[in-house]
């Protein structure tokens, strides 16, 4: 089955063709160099470069592949969550395409997706199996029976993970996003230089909370310059390694736990924190315990190849959103529908 993918949730706009497990094309915009001087995503800039680059984007895929839009089976598009305009702009270009070629068209979950792109790197993958999606707007531990019976068994309380190392990042002046320049300089430095919390770690539930580690962060910084220490001069590899370490330590003793407790040793990776290297490193520490799938460099972070897998498996199944489907920019909301 070849399905056209659409993804424009949050500052990547891509597009995608994938046939089953095979990647056809995929190409991807990224728009972190216009948000990073604002030190974040600015909703209504998201929007307006993504309804600049999707027509752009699309043509150059189709000129790409050589397929006719014709011989495409469906279109499928995330449906959420993420920010309401930039949802808007890739849902109604979706239904343009739908309504021009007269294609099925699927709204997808853009988390659901996220473990979808394991697929295209393991495509005999079965459920069940325990996943662990981390990103900058969610943590999640949830238990997968397939496509239509997945079980929130954890998720974060208040910051997720990528959310607490792009705070991080601002406090120790590394800017915007956080997540790639933690893991890049904390490769030069101590993890066991600081001694941070580890919040909820030992709790009897699978829940996270990292608001917590953050103000840690900021104590110890306020109390190393009160010291002597200055801006210049502060250990930034060693905080940054610490800070990690302590965020990487929670995400797997939680998802270890909850993989044991329901009897199950496929662990699944998720999200843009999956590309993290010093994760995939105490993973490898791991694997003789655990069988962990995680998904290749490019499919970490938000892509339209994984939105068209998780669309195969949907179209598979006889769904058919037609032109009623609309963004549902929250999470939660949707796992209810």
């Amino acid at each position: 089955m070849l399905v056209l993918g659409i993804e424009t949730s949050c500052d990547e706009t891509s597009v995608a063709l994938v046939e089953d497990d095979k990647v056809v094309a995929n190409l991807i915009y990224s728009q972190i160099a216009t948000h990073k001087k604002f030190g974040g995503v600015v909703p209504e800039i998201a929007a307006r470069e993504h309804l600049k680059t999707l027509p752009i984007l699309f043509s150059e895929l189709m000129d790409q592949s050589n397929v006719p839009i014709e011989q495409i089976d469906g279109i499928a598009v995330t449906k959420g969550p993420g920010l309401i305009g930039a949802l808007l702009v890739g849902v109604s270009f979706a239904k343009g395409l739908a309504l021009r070629y007269q294609k099925r068209l699927v709204g997808v979950n853009h988390i659901v997706g996220h473990v979808y792109a394991n697929y295209l790197a393991y495509p005999k993958l079965k459920p069940p199996y325990i996943v662990l999606m981390v990103s900058g707007g969610h943590t999640l531990i949830m238990k997968v029976g397939g496509y239509e019976d997945i079980e929130i068994v954890g998720r974060s309380v208040d910051d997720a993970a990528g959310e607490a190392f792009d705070k991080i990042s601002r406090l120790l002046g590394l800017g915007y996003p956080g997540g790639p320049v933690i893991d890049q300089l904390a490769k030069n430095g101590n993890s066991k230089a600081f001694s941070f919390t580890r919040p909820k770690i030992y709790d009897p539930d699978f829940d996270f909370s990292f608001s917590g580690l953050k103000t840690a962060v900021l104590y110890e910084i306020n109390r190393l310059k009160k010291s002597g220490y200055t801006e210049e001069t502060l250990p930034i590899n060693d905080l940054a390694a610490s800070a990690q370490e302590a965020i990487l330590d929670v995400l797997l003793y939680k998802v270890t736990k909850a993989a044991k407790e329901n009897g199950l040793k496929d662990i699944v990776l998720a999200g843009g924190v999956a590309a993290n290297s010093r994760l995939r490193q105490k993973i490898d520490e791991l694997s003789t315990q655990f069988n962990f799938y995680l998904p290749p460099l490019e499919f970490c972070s938000d892509n339209a190849a994984m939105i068209a897998r998780a669309g195969v498996e949907r179209l598979k199944l006889g769904y058919d959103d037609g032109l009623d489907i609309e963004p549902s920019p929250n999470f939660f909301e949707m796992m209810m529908q």
